[in-house]
């Protein structure tokens, strides 16, 4: 039997398309693009999926992928792929945010170390919620319902036919805009009882102008904001569910015009 040239490039197209959406989904993604996730293991994770999910993919243009509108294609399954990733990104950005708002109501906001997902300094707090979340994002199933959106959006944004549109975008923005309130939704409990102490303390030393406040005020400070923390914790799943439901139904909805 043999093949013709024809033949040959749309194979390579049909392999090639979906997994450049893939790789860069998980390029970016939590836990999948992690910077201690070498990048071998993460392009041969990406190829098993592409292998995997193959035949559950509407047909793919035969396209060369060298040529002009080729490469259109590749582009537009790299943006696809980094726009579901970087929309359950935020989730997690929602919680470093959240972490250093805290950290700074503590007093804690020079104490930092180097995040492990992504290999820049986080407060120390920040990087509590990120850890909790990762194992709470990895205990209910979060990252399978990552690649069930990815393996959705190929029938919603079909390989050579979808593209990202302008509503696509904004809705992806909008999701955005909603990391500053699931932040200030995780940190309320504790930046509002440091906020009371902070006022007590005020009323204390207008009172007692000879009490060292900042003397017993941080100790003090500090210790409340670790046992709220801790009674808070209770809180975090339902909120991590509630924010990674809504990332992951932005993906979704990729295609549809974020409707």
């Amino acid at each position: 039997m043999l093949f013709t040239s024809a033949d040959i490039v749309t194979w390579i197209g049909t392999l090639f398309w979906p997994f450049v959406r893939i790789a860069a989904m998980l390029a970016i993604a939590p836990v999948f693009g992690a910077r201690f996730v070498p990048v071998r293991i993460r392009l041969i994770i990406a190829l098993l999926l592409t292998w995997i999910v193959l035949p559950l993919l509407p047909a793919v243009p035969s396209l060369d992928p060298l040529s002009p509108a080729g490469i259109l294609v590749t582009a537009q399954q790299l943006l696809i792929g980094l726009a579901i990733g970087f929309a359950i990104q935020l989730v997690f950005a929602t919680l470093i945010l959240a972490g250093q708002t805290i950290a700074m109501g503590m007093g804690l906001g020079f104490a930092s170390m180097v995040d492990p997902q992504n290999g820049v300094n986080v407060p120390v707090i920040g990087q509590y919620y990120v850890v909790v979340a990762t194992l709470l994002f990895l205990a209910f199933n979060g990252h399978l319902a990552l690649i069930q959106v990815l393996v959705d959006s190929f029938h919603s944004l079909p390989i050579g036919i979808g593209a990202l549109g302008r509503d696509d975008l904004l809705a992806i923005a909008h999701w955005g805009t909603r990391m500053f309130a699931g932040a200030m939704m995780v940190a309320l409990p504790a930046v509002g009882s440091i906020l009371l102490v902070n006022l007590s303390f005020g009323v204390v030393s207008r009172s007692a102008p000879q009490l060292n406040v900042f003397g017993v005020g941080f100790p003090v400070t500090l210790t409340l904001g670790f046992v709220i923390i801790v009674f808070a914790i209770a809180n975090l799943l339902p909120q991590l569910q509630q924010l990674t439901d809504g990332a992951l139904t932005a993906a979704s909805l990729l295609g549809r015009g974020g409707h």
